[in-house]
Parts: C-alpha cells; structure tokens; sequence
C-alpha cells in the first residue's frame, strides 16, 4: 500500500498524525504526501516534528548513536565533487595527507570510544581504494576488533568492487558509507568524474558482500524539491541500512561556496521526509547540521537516531560534550559505547 496526500489535507495534527499512523502500519509514501511533507508549512512543522518523532521512537526508542569520523586521508583526490573541499577542484585550505597507518588508525579508534562513540568510520579521499588502502584498513579493523569487539566499524573509500568489500567484511568491518548523494538526474551537475550508476553499483556490491549499507545524501545543492523526493525514493529501494543526511557547508575554493539555500526549516522538513521514507533506517544527522540548523539542531532529534560528533572529514562540528548536554535535555538517551575487550 502507499500513503496517499489523502491524509495530508484534514487539520494540520490530525493529517500528520494520520501520516504517521500510516507509515506505522507499513504503508509507503507517494510523491504527492512526499512533497507535501517538504512544503509543510511553518506554522505546522511542530505538528509535523511530533509525528515524525512517533515513527522515531517506535523503530529506535529514545536511544542516539554517537558516531565518529577519521579523515584517514585529506585531499589528493582526482574527483570533481563541486561540493567537497578535497576534490580536484578545490582551492580550499585544508590539510593534505597521505593514508593513516594502522597504529594511527587505532589510536583514533581509542578516542572515539572515548568520545562515547558508537560507530568509528574511517574515511579517505580518491576514487576508489587501491589494494594496499584495503590492505590497510583490514590490518587495522582486526587490530581495533581485538581491542574493542563491539564498536561497529564503517569505511568509506568510494567506488568499490563486491570482492573488496568481502574483504573488509572478513576483518570484521560491519558498514560501508557510499552516498548517492542527490538525484539521478541531478548529479551531473555537481560530479562528472563518475556517474550515479557507479555509486549505487558500489551500494549493490556492499550489499552482495553482506555488509550493511550506510548511504545517504546532502541537501541544499542547489537541487529542486523533486530530486530531494527521489534521492529520498532511491535509498528506499536499495534498503539501506543507515542514512546519513547533510547540509550543504559552503567552503571556500569550492564551487558552491556561494550557494546558500538552506535554513533550520528546510532541514528539519527534509530529515522528516527521509525519517518517513525509511522508517526502519538509523537516520544520522550529518556535516552542516551545526552551521544550518543552528539553536535549533537538537529538534533534528525527533527525526534522526545518529549524530557525528567531533567534527567532519576538514571542517569542525559539535564537540562531545556539548552533544551529550543537548541530547540529555531533549529527554534521549547516548547509546553505551563499547568497553575495551577483557583480558583474564
């Protein structure tokens, strides 16, 4: 069955109360409840946050997952991405180097743990990785597993093949991160070093290597309401395990250093309608929440079940505790991070 704009035109609480109530029962959206979601007015958003935070709650109660990011190599990347301070045309001023070691690479595990982090991602810059980065990050998913047993571990290293992510799934990496990022129809017009087919090919493989998916997108690129919808659709379909949501962070020596469409409203909308597109899914709220939601971050809560702490891949975010203070006051709870494994 599918939710029908039906439910969205009685009195604003009760139509998405309905929608909500919907969802529950397993219906799926249709592109008119989803724009309608997207173009909600002001005056009926806390309605609107209300229920999406019902469709919350029922999948992953009041829990929040403390993620955190390592930038395991800056820069360097041959890629076009308009959007990112790192590609190959960029001018912006951020540190460049080449790929963490392995003892680097646990020692960053140690202070996520300690951060109170959940899910420890790994991250480099380039197109896809080489057999020595897979090499790399095998020799030190196995070293943090011996140490940490139960910190989930994520790798985001671009476009990938089914047998590399059966290696990583081997060392006991439970997540890759590969994004669609926008529409289909949308992307060429912030990459064109490779296409949407080679990214969700790339979540297909990880799929087919029985990892769990983490893919989402960025908002405020410039896109229209409908590619936001399809972006939303599209992760629908592959099913994907984890979604992170960003917000456009507008970096100079990028090409949309100037673009600045978004406001707290438009990203709050935005996570409801991926909150009730993927009502199973972990939704994280991810870069840019800090600078586009701003005072009003901590209502992203009522949508997502994930933030990253600590900051992003070059730019600063929200620090530990601070995330625990906001977390704490909107009445939700930090999931328990892993203890380092026992020893007799």
């Amino acid at each position: 069955m599918v939710v029908s704009s039906e439910s969205c035109r009685a009195a604003p609480t009760a139509r998405w109360d309905a929608l909500a109530e919907s969802v529950l029962a397993g219906n799926t959206l249709e592109r008119t409840a989803a724009m309608a979601i997207l173009t909600c007015p002001e005056g009926e958003l806390p309605a609107l946050l209300r229920a999406t935070r019902r469709v919350r709650e029922h999948h992953h109660g009041r829990r929040v997952k403390l993620c955190v990011l390592r930038n395991a190599r800056s820069g360097l990347c041959p890629e076009d991405c308009h959007y990112c301070s790192q590609s190959a045309i960029s001018d912006a001023a951020i540190p460049r180097y080449r790929l963490d070691s392995v003892p680097e690479l646990v020692t960053h595990a140690r202070r996520a743990v300690a951060a109170g982090a959940r899910r420890y991602c790994m991250v480099t810059s380039g197109r896809g990785p080489s057999q020595t980065d897979i090499d790399r990050f095998t020799a030190a998913a196995r070293a943090i597993k011996a140490e940490f047993p139960a910190l989930e571990l994520c790798v985001s290293l671009g476009i990938m093949s089914e047998a590399q992510a059966h290696d990583l799934k081997a060392a006991g990496i439970g997540w890759v991160n590969h994004n669609l990022n926008t529409s289909e129809r949308f992307h060429p017009e912030i990459c064109a070093t490779h296409t949407y087919a080679d990214r969700v090919r790339t979540v297909r493989n990880v799929q087919q290597a029985g990892l769990s998916t983490c893919s989402g997108g960025i908002v405020g690129l410039g896109e229209q309401d409908e590619d936001v919808i399809d972006l939303a659709f599209a992760l629908r379909d592959l099913r994907v395990d984890s979604l992170p949501l960003n917000f456009l962070i507008p970096i100079d020596g990028t090409p949309l250093a100037d673009t600045r469409e978004l406001d707290p409203a438009r990203c709050l909308k935005a996570l409801c309608l991926f909150r009730l597109t993927n009502p199973c899914a972990e939704i994280r709220v991810a870069g840019g929440r800090e600078l586009n939601l701003g005072w009003f971050q901590s209502l992203a809560l009522l949508a997502a079940n994930s933030i990253f702490v600590d900051g992003y891949l070059t730019t600063p975010g929200q620090d530990t505790a601070a995330a625990h203070e906001m977390i704490a006051a909107m009445g939700f709870v930090v999931e328990a991070a892993p203890d380092a494994a026992t020893t007799d």
